[in-house]
């Protein structure tokens, strides 16, 4: 029988290369400390655009498969082995970016009922137990329809899990003890975007982004209550591999990174969360996704650690 690790980190996306971007450092930390960390990848990523000439002719199912490859790939650079898709491969599909008609095709994530796919994430949450859940604010970060879906998703699955009278063939309730959604403080991202202008001349890329375009900016700064430093480490390293593997999304230039619109960002080696539920581990910023909670004793698979 195998042992469920004594601390466990369950993340909710929406897409192949999401986790990587805004999470990578952190998985890749804590799948080093022996953590378990699941992730749950809400939907393939078929409408993507691709950046690699080479693959160009890849698009619908058959780039879906490809981004299924890649995000093997990046999970094998961050150490992490639990990868699942929310309710299995195919179940649901890349819902495009806001507006488009893409938005209402049969089977699209932003489409499904929320509760239904909820109960798929159920399922997970009570066989793997989390004590800490990531996933992103109700915005999704910037708005695209999966982004907001997975948020509105993980947020339901964590409210049913822990009501015993919901479905208990999918398992024992579970009240996972923190929820995370994760952030960008703007004056970060200011200070990172103004390194990035003055290199710009020298990178292969056409513009720089636009503060705006990250994910979870937030101008109070008192939202942000963890932050995870892995400035020189190699976690860092491990993250920024994890996005080199997801090519057809990303290509990443050193300290910085482009989409398919090949306006440069900054890769960010320090990864910014807000505590929406559950007691923070101290007086601060946490610097642990886990601080406050007692780790329960390693048990065997089946067991109630």
């Amino acid at each position: 029988m195998t042992e469920t690790p004594a601390r466990r980190l369950l993340l909710v996306h929406a897409h192949p290369d999401d986790e990587s971007i805004n999470n990578g450092a952190t998985m890749a930390r804590y799948a080093a400390e022996g953590a378990g960390v699941t992730l749950v990848t809400c939907t393939l990523g078929e409408l993507g655009e691709v950046i690699p000439p080479e693959l160009a002719h890849l698009s619908g199912a058959a780039l879906g498969a490809h981004r299924r490859q890649e995000l093997a790939a990046a999970m094998r650079e961050l150490g992490v082995h639990d990868v699942r898709l929310l309710g299995g491969a195919g179940r649901y599909g890349d819902s495009g970016m806001m507006g488009l008609p893409d938005n209402d095709a049969p089977g699209a994530f932003w489409g499904a009922p929320v509760d239904e796919a909820a109960e798929h994430l159920v399922a997970v949450i009570r066989e793997v137990r989390p004590q800490v859940l990531v996933t992103y604010d109700p915005n999704g970060g910037y708005g695209h329809p999966d982004h907001v879906q997975a948020h509105r998703v993980a947020m339901r699955a964590a409210e049913l899990a822990a009501d015993p009278g919901l479905r208990p063939d999918l398992g024992e309730a579970w009240d996972i003890p923190k929820i995370y959604w994760t952030r960008m403080p703007r004056a970060v991202a200011e200070e990172a975007f103004a390194r990035l202008r003055e290199a710009l001349p020298g990178l292969p890329f056409a513009a720089a982004a636009a503060v705006d375009d990250l994910p979870g900016i937030v101008d109070d700064p008192s939202l942000v209550t963890a932050r995870l430093d892995a400035e020189g480490t190699a976690y860092a390293a491990a993250k920024a591999a994890a996005m080199t593997a997801h090519a057809t999304q990303i290509a990443v230039h050193g300290p910085w990174f482009a989409l398919s619109n090949d306006q440069a960002q900054p890769l960010f080696a320090v990864e910014h969360y807000q505590l929406v539920k559950g007691r923070p581990g101290g007086p601060g910023v946490e610097t642990d996704l886990f601080a406050g909670i007692t780790p329960a004793p390693a048990a065997t698979e089946g067991g109630a650690a």
